[in-house]
C-alpha cells in the first residue's frame, strides 16, 4: 500500500483566524478552499499540509492519502473496523471513507480521483 501523505485536521469555530495564523505567521499558502474546509500547504514542500475544518462539520482527526482507497476500505471491512463514513466519491474530486482507529480517532482515508 502506498501512503502519499498524512494531514492533521484542525476543527475550529474560528476558521478564518486559524487560516490567517498559518498563512501570515508560518508562511503557508492556501491550496484549497471549498468553504467548510481550507487546506494550507508549505510553498516549498506542498506535501506539508494542514486542513482547517469548520466546527459545524463532523471532522476526522487526520486525513491519510493513499494510492488505492478501495483496497484500504476492503481491508478495513475485512478486519471488522468501524466505518464512520461510507466509501464514496465526493464532488471536489476525491474518493474517501472514514473509519475509527483503535484509540477512537476518526481517520479520513482518501484518494484523488483521476477522472
Amino acid at each position: 500500500m502506498t501512503v502519499s501523505r498524512a494531514v492533521p485536521n484542525i476543527r475550529t469555530d474560528r476558521p478564518d483566524e486559524t487560516r490567517d495564523f498559518f498563512v501570515e505567521l508560518l508562511g503557508f499558502e492556501v491550496a484549497m478552499d471549498i468553504g467548510w474546509v481550507v487546506t494550507v500547504a508549505s510553498p516549498t514542500n506542498p506535501s506539508v499540509q494542514v486542513n482547517i475544518i469548520d466546527d459545524d462539520m463532523s471532522a476526522p482527526g487526520i486525513s491519510v492519502g493513499v494510492a488505492d482507497v478501495d483496497a484500504v476500505h476492503a481491508r478495513a471491512v475485512e478486519q471488522g473496523l468501524e466505518i464512520a463514513y461510507p466509501l464514496r466519491d465526493e464532488e471536489w474530486g476525491v474518493r474517501r471513507f472514514m473509519l475509527r482507529e483503535p484509540s477512537g480517532t476518526i481517520v479520513n482515508v482518501v484518494s484523488h480521483r483521476s477522472d
